[in-house]
């Protein structure tokens, strides 16, 4: 899997460590058996003086590598890249508090040039994607040009590890719900962007998203969106609604979703098919937007949207919705109810 947008900014940190003259080691998980607390690929970066920016193990080990570092356990490691591995057996699963026996194995890198970090960085922010490749016996870094579904490998040599563009996501609509949404997805590490011509919702702008001018087709367009990018028109106004999903549903956004009831939504899709879409673009559209969870407030339906738009990012499903069951209809429900439910975006 790639990595997210929160381990680059670990790599910047470590980037801005050395610069100011710090020792730092970078530790990658490179393979988990049982319940792993983390993911293959996941970092850390840990200075010299135990500062920690990432996360390996959710802090069952973290402890330990601390100590390494600044206790100097392992002096080889401060020099070289090499392995270690926690939890083989049940005692030690235990005395580092990993779940159920779960066994980490990483790979501990010693930084000292941050030259190529810098320049990941750079790339990633281009919307590139970049294969790290670490060489275990001399520490060298080569960076390649990487493929979309790459993922880590490491064969106790060569570590090689896929790098991509921060996920964005735009937002046709300044309204209330769209701030909510904004909120909540700039702590899921999304760029968030939004788009709203109307002028009546031209006020005061939220620190975090960029605004961007002009018409919502416009912006779509001026976006390039890719397979890292969602868009989601919450204006209620067809008018501008249609106008992004036009170009959205032909785009390669991996999610693309509008505010609306299911009546709503089928007549909008009758709509978009007296256009040049496909029948295959019109029902890439997740509508009504948002997980089904009874949700009735502007929160909670923000909360919906922006579980839905994982939902679809982590299953790696671009062009159908994700079939998750719908907690409303696994409650016993009164038909009022259910119809209320229903209308929670209409």
């Amino acid at each position: 899997m790639l990595m997210v947008s929160a381990d680059i900014s670990t790599l910047r940190i470590a980037s801005d460590w050395l610069k100011a003259g710090h020792c730092v080691s970078l530790f990658t998980v490179v393979r988990t058996w049982g319940s792993a607390p983390r993911p293959v690929g996941a970092i850390a970066a840990i200075r010299g003086d135990g500062l920690i920016e990432g996360s390996v193990s959710g802090g069952c080990v973290e402890d330990d590598l601390v100590d390494r570092i600044c206790r100097g356990r392992d002096a080889a490691a401060l020099h070289m890249p090499s392995v270690l591995t926690y939890g083989v057996t049940r005692d030690e699963a235990f005395r580092f508090g990993l779940p159920c026996g779960g066994t980490l194995e990483l790979v501990c890198e010693p930084l000292t040039d941050a030259r190529w970090i810098d320049e990941l960085v750079q790339r990633c922010e281009r919307h590139e994607i970049v294969l790290r490749e670490l060489s275990m016996r001399d520490g060298s870094v080569q960076l390649r040009p990487g493929v979309r579904g790459a993922s880590l490998s490491f064969d106790g040599h060569v570590l090689s590890a896929a790098h991509g563009p921060q996920w964005r996501l735009l937002l046709i609509g300044a309204g209330q719900l769209s701030r909510y949404v904004a909120q909540i997805a700039g702590t899921l590490d999304f760029e968030v962007f939004i788009c709203d011509p109307r002028e009546e919702y031209a006020g005061e702008k939220i620190a975090g998203p960029h605004y961007v001018d002009g018409m919502p087709d416009d912006a779509v367009l001026g976006l390039e969106p890719d397979a890292h990018t969602a868009i989601v028109a919450l204006t209620h106004d067809p008018k501008l609604d249609d106008m992004a999903l036009l170009e959205a549903l032909k785009s390669d956004a991996f999610y693309v979703g509008a505010l609306g009831s299911q009546r709503n939504t089928e007549t909008r899709k009758k709509r978009l098919a007296l256009f040049d879409l496909q029948p295959d673009e019109i029902n890439r559209l997740h509508g009504p937007v948002g997980l089904c969870i009874a949700s009735r407030t502007p929160p909670e339906i923000a909360v919906s949207i922006m579980a839905e738009i994982i939902a679809v990012r982590n299953s790696g499903i671009r062009h159908e919705p994700v079939n998750i069951p719908c907690v409303a209809t696994a409650m016993t429900a009164s038909p009022e109810q259910a119809t209320a439910a229903e209308r929670r975006v209409a």
